[in-house]
């Protein structure tokens, strides 16, 4: 199913060779999706899925953030920044002078909190744009392609 390059622009994107460009131009179509939901509660969808991951723990390094979302250290320091900065996240000492900890502060968990009806709305949008079916199958597909990557 071809989904238009933007909503309410009719015009189907074609095919591209590249795996690659790909994935990375359906990232960039949902991305949009999801920073306009997200955008009533000052997030952009990469903010979102770090206040997401911090949630489900208690604390985490920053190394093993990046490794789970396969995000380099510059980008992720880049996106930590501003969510570090509100006061939604604080670094914890690790078990030397390098490592830090990353975890949510209480403010962090009421963000994460106010952003979850705008995230699941962008769900919803995009699992009824889809159907249920394709939904599982590219969620599938995604982790398969994810996990491939990391066995490089």
């Amino acid at each position: 199913m071809d989904l238009p390059t933007k909503p309410g622009h009719g015009m189907a994107a074609p095919p591209l060779p590249c795996l690659c460009a790909s994935l990375r131009r359906a990232a960039r179509a949902i991305s949009q999706l999801y920073d306009a939901e997200l955008r009533a509660v000052g997030l952009r969808s990469t903010q979102n899925t770090l206040l997401q991951v911090l949630t489900g723990q208690k604390a985490i390094t920053q190394t093993q953030l990046g490794s789970l979302l396969a995000l380099d250290p510059t980008t992720l320091s880049r996106t930590l920044r501003p969510l570090e900065r509100r006061g939604w996240i604080r670094r914890l000492p690790g078990s030397d002078r390098r490592e830090r900890y990353l975890a949510l502060t209480p403010r962090g968990r009421r963000q994460a909190e106010r952003a979850r009806p705008h995230w699941q709305r962008a769900q919803g949008r995009m699992r009824k744009r889809l159907g249920v079916a394709e939904w599982g199958r590219i969620m599938g597909a995604l982790l398969r392609v994810t996990r491939a990557m990391q066995e490089t």
